[in-house]
This record gives C-alpha cells, structure tokens and sequence, in this order.
C-alpha cells in the first residue's frame, strides 16, 4: 500500500483522504494544529510545524510519495528529500517560485504568459514614487491567503492601506469576469484541463463567494483560457494539479492573475459535476496514473460557507436541515472546530441541468445556512 504524504491538514487534505479511500491509500497527515480537520480522517495524523525544517524532513523519511495542500511549508526541506530520492510533487522549485507572487509575475513575464502589468515594490516609499500606476493592487510577496494580502490602491488617499514590506503594485484591469482553469500533468507528460469556471467574489472578503460551472462565456474564450493554462503548466513542467485564476478583460484579452499548485477552491464543484475532481485527478497526477475525463456532468454551483460576522467561538450550523431539504444540493462542512468571521468552514455546491434555475437557486439558498458561535 502507497503511503502518501501531505504538508497540511485542512479542508484540502480532508478531502483528498476522501478521494484516495476509494483506492486503498494510506494518508499520512502532517499539521501543526491537532484538531485540524483531517485529524480523525488520515491513517497516520502527525502534529508539527510544516515551516520547520527538520520536522518536514523527518515527515518525508516516512513515506513513499510526499505533496502539499498548502504552498506556506519549508521549501528547504523538500528540496534535500527530493535530492535523496523521494518524490516531491508539486516539485519544490516550483513551489518556492509560487508561493511568492513576486516571483510568479516574473516567471510569467520571463515565459511570455499574459498577464497584467506590475511594479515590484519593497515599502511604501517606493509605492509611493508609482502614483501614475494607479489604480493597482498591491499585493504581499509572501504570506497572503483567502483575500488577506491585497489592499486596493485607487489612489494617494488608500496609501495608507499600502504594505510596507516586499511586494508589488499590479495595474488595475477592466475586468469582464474572473475564471479559474484546472489543469493537471502527470510524469509521463499527459496533461488534462477542466472546462473553465467563473467566480463571483465577496467584495468585503476579496474571496470566492460562489462559482458557476461551466462558465457562462464562448467556446472560443473557453478555449482560450484552456491553451493559456496549460501553457502555464508546461512552463513551470509541473506535476500535479494547478489551478489558474484569470482574468477575461471586457477588452477581449485573457490574463493569468495568480496560480495554485495543488487542489483549489474554484474545484470543489467537480466532485459532483465532473466525471473525475480535482481530488482525485490530482492524486492521478502524483501516482502516475491515467488522467480522469474532466467533462462536466451537470452544470453547478459552488457556494463557500463562511463564518459568520460577530462571531468566534465553538462553531454551530444554523439552518443545516433547511439546505439540506433543496434538491440537487450537496453539502460538505470541514470539521473545523473553531469558527470566525469568514472563515472558510464548508462550501455546498447546487446542481441543475438549467443554468439560469441554477443561478437563481444561488441567490435564494446562499444565505442559508450560518455559522455561528455557541
């Protein structure tokens, strides 16, 4: 029996062990937190940071095959298990270039990907001297996740917003829709994407609040978006899973804004939607094994339950059974024990061969269900 390793032990984690059950797979789990969701889930659940050095190397010594579900782990570490022999998948040079989204533009523009114009900046100062830029988002280079790490600067009033610290100012785009690209690669170079999705995203969060699959846009730009992000995975030669958030520009043109290198949000839908997910094709992926077809099923939605305003504290669902009452609506809550304000603590996805039932199904059902503090 494989025994695969994972640096992380969140939502992600928890359901790729959901995933790679099917298949006799030992998981093993390591996660500084020891209530974290995969705890009771994982065959092996080992508590420890995933930044420090020697606990990732000594991780690594203990199993077959070593990935991630979170690109913030101690890239020095799986460079040596990846010298001695050990399979490290996403490999870890791609990793430390994603994991800083300074070096990800950079590589974009190294490799001729489309992507918006930036500024690398290293203080306000320096954000300051750029006032013709504007508007821009300033991003951190490192330590940004689910929104937190971008400010948008509109003009010398949000200056105080800026970072002080490594980052960059990238132009501001005139924005048609957001759609994210699943592509995944395995060793002997076969390469699969999903059909594109589009994200609507929570203007108080900057984070997905829902999706729509499959996005409502052209099979030319569906494509489009398809041949970029496979590009995007042949450039770095990953193997693996990516997902490729883009930007489809009201002028025509398809940017890559950020990328993944692992399962990622705007995939959850596939576990229903899609012949194969993103779960199980990224364990494909590292395995070796064939690629799943990727075609969608039925048309979808994904919605991301978050914690609510006002409240942290020992999580309650309000309102699961009314959910769960609505045909064609699956939910999945994460296990974690604590919630906060937007803290991702579950998504639901609702299905329907109607697109336009679909969406009117998202508005009435995504208030639905709360998480608060008991």
């Amino acid at each position: 029996m494989k025994k695969v390793g994972i640096l992380g032990g969140g939502q992600l984690g928890r359901m790729l062990i959901q995933a790679a059950t099917d298949w006799n797979l030992d998981i093993h789990i390591l996660d500084g937190n020891p209530a974290a969701p995969c705890k009771d889930t994982a065959t092996v659940f080992e508590v420890g940071s995933i930044t420090d050095y020697d606990t990732v190397y000594n991780f690594g010594k203990t199993v077959d095959l070593l990935t991630i579900e979170i690109e913030n782990v101690n890239v020095d570490a799986l460079e040596q298990l990846e010298k001695e022999g050990l399979k490290v998948f996403p490999q870890p040079s791609i990793v430390r270039t994603i994991k800083d989204k300074r070096l990800q533009k950079q590589f974009y523009q190294k490799h001729n990907i489309p992507t918006s114009p930036f500024i690398l900046t290293d203080n306000k100062a320096e954000i300051l001297k750029n006032t013709d830029f504007l508007p821009a988002f300033n991003k951190l280079g490192t330590g940004g996740y689910d929104g937190r790490g971008v400010v948008h600067l509109k003009d010398e009033n949000d200056f105080e917003k800026a970072f002080e610290a490594p980052s960059l100012l990238e132009k501001a785009v005139d924005i048609e829709k957001e759609l994210s690209v699943i592509v995944a690669r395995n060793e002997n170079g076969e390469l699969m994407a999903f059909p594109p999705v589009e994200l609507v995203f929570d203007p108080k969060y900057n984070l997905v609040d829902y999706l729509l699959s499959p996005a409502q846009i052209s099979e030319e730009i569906a494509e489009k978006a398809i041949e970029i992000s496979k590009n995007v995975m042949n450039a770095f030669g990953m193997i693996g899973i990516l997902a490729v958030e883009l930007f489809y520009t009201k002028s025509g043109e398809i940017l890559v804004n950020e990328v993944a290198p692992r399962p990622h949000n705007s995939g959850h839908h596939s576990i229903e939607a899609n012949i194969t997910s993103q779960f199980q094709q990224h364990l494909r992926s590292i395995l070796n094994f064939p690629l799943g077809d990727t075609s969608v099923l039925i048309p979808a939605a994904m919605i991301n339950i978050l914690g609510a305003e006002g409240h942290t504290g020992d999580a309650h669902y309000e309102n699961l059974d009314e959910l769960l009452r609505e045909s064609g609506v699956f939910v999945h809550l994460y296990g974690k024990k604590i919630t906060k304000p937007s803290r991702k603590m579950g998504h639901f996805t609702i299905v329907n061969k109607d697109i336009n039932i679909l969406q009117s199904k998202v508005e009435e059902l995504k208030n639905t269900l709360k998480v608060i503090a008991k």
